[in-house]
């Protein structure tokens, strides 16, 4: 077998360029192709461009519309939950804060999934949705809204002897997906 450089094709140019063009050549596409699939990738967060000077935050305790033991305190802890787990913006006291995110639980309701194979009015599984309703305020501004909209969370619950601490348990499930929905908005504008 004849070595790659004594081809007929490598002997047209000299020796010394043969080696040093095809090292550049292969160094070069290499690079490139290292460095293409990095082509859009900015460190940091994707903030919208709206948003780009909000550093920090401050939420205070959460409204609700619905009468639920704890739901206020349920909720706000799942959005700071779900904000320090993002990582975006930093948690600070309300006169300290770039902006405020006021949260209100419009609605809380069951739906149901699957019922009983003797009566159709019996639910054996449950869907509980929420719906927080959000506005972002610039505190150094009163009554300018910055940002505001709604996110939705839901889980599902099966229906057993103690329906009201099922509805307990599932509650806080619902609750997160609600609040990582939300921040992923006010985060990277999805």
């Amino acid at each position: 077998m004849r070595p790659l450089l004594s081809t007929p094709f490598f002997n047209r140019f000299p020796r010394f360029l043969k080696l040093g063009s095809i090292l550049r050549l292969a160094l070069s596409l290499s690079l490139g192709l290292n460095l293409s699939s990095c082509a859009g990738y900015r460190l940091g967060g994707n903030k919208p461009t709206h948003l780009a000077a909000i550093h920090s935050l401050s939420i205070p305790l959460a409204k609700s519309r619905v009468v639920f033991p704890r739901v206020e305190a349920l909720t706000t802890n799942a959005v700071v939950d779900a904000l320090v787990q993002d990582g975006t913006y930093r948690l600070a006291a309300a006169g300290k804060s770039d902006a405020t995110l006021i949260l209100t639980l419009e609605d809380l309701s069951y739906r149901q999934v699957r019922s009983s194979a003797e009566d159709a009015l019996r639910s054996e599984e449950l869907r509980l949705e929420v719906t927080l309703s959000y506005q972002l305020i610039d505190p150094s501004r009163p009554g300018i809204i910055l940002e505001k909209g709604k996110g939705r969370g839901h889980t599902r619950l099966f229906v057993d002897d103690n329906l009201q601490t099922a509805r307990v348990n599932a509650l806080p499930d619902a609750l997160q997906r609600a609040s990582q929905s939300i921040i992923a908005r006010l985060a990277d504008g999805i």
